[in-house]
């Protein structure tokens, strides 16, 4: 794909999400701590909702972490309904049952419980229920007359920070390509960042999401569509993340890390919803589709090799978050601070576990990641585009 081809690609794509992200997104009300899980269930009930659909995995069911929740709900005189098909990158057939699971229990409302995946499923599944919609009639901008039925978050997890963000990822069944459904009403009514909840995430569970966030965070700073309140979330997020994911990798009951990690997936999640993310998802999102490997592990290995490419075009940006996380002042040159940056995302994966090569990229496959990946990275605020040859490094860099 030519520059031009590239730009004209751009401004095609880009303009109609340009003047939805313009527009002032609303912001879930947000429960905050250890116990707020029960106190959204109360909200729910004082909203007048009688019947949810719980959408959640058959891991988190089987483990009764999702049973707290349950009991508040009923305590609260909410019936509810549980549907457990969700799995990693949910397909359109597990939106799909799980619409139909809504139509025939005439549920009014969706609760997410889970990861990305739950609360992206459940997205689909309020929105596809309210218009009479299968997943595929869902994808795309605003491509539905009504807005979603109420929905409400609890995530299990500290990354994707989807119950922020009005765009849920779906992939397809059988190439496993991912597309989105983007529409306002996505964005949950109300959520609660429970650490509680999260208490008995794996090490390298809480490892990779925890990337992910800081991900987020970094990619909207350093775009060209952040404003001063996606800056705000993003720095935020990332001196979060920063501080607190080792601890909560290494200390899984320390609930104050927890919180703390809980928050800056949602102030990511925030940043995102307007600034948008750029080359590592684009590369991590492919990987994914192709070879299987889990959104945030791709995210937390690609993340330091696109940072290096984009060095020189984005200095002052990453010099800014090297400033705001404490590695260096402002008597120090903007080059030397983004290469602190730099080293510090290597030495937080290394902390945390995450390899910096993978067996899952299969050679044959490169070609076909490459192009994916360009085309999709085209249609993000980067500070700049990628080649082709710069982006097969990055995944020549990863593949062990």
């Amino acid at each position: 794909m030519t520059a031009l081809h590239k730009k004209i690609l751009y401004r095609l794509v880009q303009v109609p999400m340009r003047l939805l992200m313009m527009k002032p997104q609303p912001k879930p009300a947000m429960f905050l701590g250890p116990g707020s899980a029960a106190q959204l269930c109360d909200c729910i009930a004082s909203l007048g909702f009688k019947k949810i659909l719980i959408v959640t995995d058959k891991p988190l069911l089987d483990l009764g972490v999702i049973n707290p929740t349950i009991d508040a709900l009923n305590k609260a005189g909410v019936a509810s309904v549980v549907y457990d098909g969700v799995v990693p990158d949910p397909t359109h057939a597990v939106v799909n049952r799980g619409i139909a699971r809504l139509q025939q229990e005439s549920c009014d409302a969706v609760l997410a419980f889970g990861g990305g995946s739950s609360i992206d499923a459940a997205k689909v599944i309020a929105l596809g229920a309210a218009n009479g919609f299968t997943t595929a009639q869902c994808l795309g901008v605003n491509k539905c007359k009504h807005s979603a039925l109420p929905f409400f978050a609890i995530p299990s997890t500290a990354g994707t920070g989807s119950e922020a963000t009005f765009i849920a990822v779906i992939s397809d069944d059988e190439s496993h390509a991912k597309d989105v459904a983007i529409d306002p009403s996505l964005i949950p009514k109300a959520a609660a960042l429970d650490p509680e909840v999260m208490r008995g995430l794996p090490r390298h569970i809480t490892a990779a999401t925890g990337m992910d966030a800081l991900t987020h965070a970094i990619e909207s700073y350093i775009g060209k569509w952040e404003n001063d309140e996606t800056n705000y979330y993003g720095l935020a997020a990332s001196r979060l993340a920063f501080n607190n994911l080792t601890e909560a990798c290494n200390n899984g009951d320390n609930l104050k890390a927890r919180e703390a990690m809980a928050l800056a997936s949602y102030y990511g999640g925030l940043a995102i919803t307007n600034a948008l993310v750029g080359y590592t998802h684009a590369i991590s999102h492919n990987l994914g589709a192709k070879c299987g490997i889990p959104h945030g592990l791709a995210n937390a290995m690609v993340l330091p090799h696109v940072l290096a490419l984009l060095q020189s075009s984005a200095t002052e940006k990453l010099a800014d978050i090297a400033v705001y996380c404490d590695m260096g002042s402002r008597e120090e040159s903007a080059q030397a601070l983004a290469g602190k940056l730099i080293e510090r995302v290597w030495a937080l994966n290394d902390a945390i576990g995450i390899p910096r090569t993978t067996d899952a990229i299969k050679a044959e496959d490169i070609d076909d990641i490459v192009k994916a990946a360009l085309s999709e990275g085209g249609t993000y605020p980067s500070p700049r585009f990628l080649t082709k040859a710069e982006c097969r490094g990055v995944i020549d860099a990863i593949r062990a």
